[in-house]
């Protein structure tokens, strides 16, 4: 049962770590090219842990809803990234259309989940997909 605990703890550490990172590279790597700034109102230290903390709450709830959906998925994971990333990739262009937050920084970010929803899935579903 322990193993068990332990097995989802580290399928939120890891799925957390993908879906934290990836967008970091990859907006880091774009800001190369289109200059894209960070937000003025918060330093880069609260802007970094105010996305933590929001890419923590993402992390629990994709292992957790994997969890007591993994028998109707049937090992499906990609198709679980998916849904996962259509949700996201909206949400992404909805925020394009208010303000301070450009078409740009949604095509990145929609980019960046097409990367990380698959890793995490494929992830989440090796270590507690079971069968």
């Amino acid at each position: 049962m322990k193993d068990c605990k332990m097995r989802y703890v580290l399928t939120i550490i890891v799925t957390l770590a993908i879906i934290y990172i990836v967008p970091f590279v990859l907006y880091g790597a774009s800001s190369i090219f289109w200059e894209l700034k960070s937000p003025t109102e918060a330093g880069p230290v609260q802007f970094l842990l105010s996305i933590l903390v929001s890419k923590t709450g993402t992390a629990i709830a994709f292992v957790l809803i994997y969890h007591f959906a993994k028998a109707s998925l049937d090992r499906r994971w990609l198709l679980y990234a998916f849904i996962w990333w259509l949700s996201f990739a909206i949400g992404e262009l909805g925020q394009a259309i208010g303000p301070h937050y450009s078409l740009k920084e949604a095509v990145i970010g929609i980019v960046s989940e097409r990367i990380y929803f698959p890793l995490a899935a494929a992830v989440t579903n090796r270590l507690i997909g079971g069968k």
